[in-house]
């Protein structure tokens, strides 16, 4: 599993000019979900998202996760984080799960943040979106579980 995640000061997610999930302060997930993933994926990221500590702390270093701040979460899909582009000039989406797979496994990562007690925002499965942001930093950053289906906590 893959995500992009970003600090933002707010984010929300149209499809076709509708707001179906939108987060104040908080970060902005741009979540993959790769063939193999499972349970253990889930898990990983899940709490890899909610304790990662990319918020400022008193001393203004990052020190503290959105979970201890209270803050917002909106989740997005996004199978082209799958994309391999080693070959040739168009990206390959070989390594995505299929969508019956992936759309599962992507609101089990949504539930797992609430349960741990965020307030979480979801963008549409399989729509074309449009993701509006404004950045807090910029601060972005790449979270990919351990490979071959085989995350360990």
């Amino acid at each position: 599993m893959k995500a992009v995640v970003q600090r933002v000061s707010r984010a929300r997610v149209l499809v076709d000019g509708e707001v179906v999930g939108a987060c104040g302060p908080g970060l902005l997930v741009l979540l993959g979900v790769m063939q193999g993933d499972g349970e253990a994926e889930v898990r990983w990221i899940a709490d890899r998202i909610a304790g990662y500590r990319v918020f400022a702390d008193d001393q203004g270093r990052m020190n503290r996760s959105a979970l201890e701040l209270g803050r917002e979460v909106l989740v997005v899909s996004q199978f082209t984080l799958a994309a391999d582009g080693r070959r040739g000039r168009r990206p390959s989406f070989d390594r995505a799960a299929p969508p019956q797979v992936a759309e599962p496994l992507y609101e089990a990562v949504a539930r797992d943040l609430e349960a741990q007690g965020l307030a979480v925002a979801r963008g549409r499965f399989g729509a074309m979106m449009a993701v509006e942001l404004v950045g807090d930093g910029p601060a972005t950053f790449l979270l990919e579980s351990p490979s071959g289906g085989s995350a360990q906590g």
